[in-house]
């Protein structure tokens, strides 16, 4: 693991993860913990294992070996379908919209977790579905209005600049009120205004949520993340605050350098 160690007191950890595609070794004994309300960056170059660790998270991946640990409890078998009962919830690194439903019923689509009628009742249209329907409709008009984009509900997504679509997608997944956020690469495509904005509505979820972080973009998790950790070819090279992490020569060589010289 190199100096120090990355684990600290949280409601998630994951540890030791090893993830091996074939002869090809993705994740090498990755560990990595995150508190309650903080924010964390993971970067690296690409190949490093950045989206094999939230393909794991998610379920999308199971390791070859190690652990996953969700508020004192050991994550076996976890199943994407099953992420926003736990808590969880997380943006694609593209937006991952349904382009045949409007603004308003993709994120109505996050809030299923507040769903408490049954599928018997929607079918029948029983009064108890319509209040049901009528509570998600209100909570996802909501989080588009607290991230500026009410205005688009009745739209579909395609319809939208991508950089409205990315905030369709963050309240998509705000909605179901997560206690972990995972964001993929959430500034790929933006601009510089557009980026400032995410920065922006990242720092104000400190504190409401833990917030995982992987992004390509430097300056961003520099900005935003109360610490940092950093992957090459599968491994953690570094971990610590921003500033620490800024100035380790095993990170300038691995990536930051590389931007740099780009």
């Amino acid at each position: 693991m190199g100096e120090g160690d990355p684990h600290r007191g949280g409601g998630f950890a994951a540890r030791e993860l090893t993830v091996r595609f074939g002869g090809i070794t993705a994740l090498d004994a990755v560990s990595v913990e995150l508190d309650a309300g903080e924010v964390l960056g993971v970067i690296g170059p690409n190949g490093a294992g950045k989206t094999t660790l939230f393909n794991v998270i998610c379920g999308f991946v199971a390791p070859t070996s190690g652990t996953l640990e969700w508020k004192g409890e050991t994550l076996t078998k976890v199943r994407t379908s099953h992420l926003a009962q736990l808590g969880i919830a997380r943006t694609l690194q593209g937006v991952g919209l349904f382009a045949g439903l409007s603004v308003l019923e993709n994120v109505m689509m996050g809030a299923q977790r507040f769903r408490r009628a049954g599928a018997a009742s929607a079918l029948l249209g029983l009064p108890r579905s319509d209040r049901d329907e009528r509570a998600l409709r209100e909570r996802a008009l909501r989080v588009l209005g607290e991230l500026g984009c009410e205005d688009v509900a009745a739209r579909t997504p395609l319809t939208l600049p991508y950089a409205v679509q990315k905030r369709v997608a963050l309240a998509r997944a705000l909605v179901c009120e997560p206690e972990l956020l995972l964001l993929d690469e959430p500034a790929g495509g933006l601009d510089a205004e557009d980026m400032r904005d995410l920065g922006e509505r990242i720092r104000a979820l400190r504190g409401s949520m833990a917030v995982m972080l992987v992004e390509h973009r430097v300056d961003l998790v520099m900005s935003v993340c109360d610490r940092v950790v950093v992957l090459d070819f599968g491994r953690v090279i570094a971990h610590g605050d921003p500033a620490t992490v800024g100035r380790d020569q095993r990170v300038l060589e691995a990536y930051l350098g590389r931007e740099a010289g780009a």
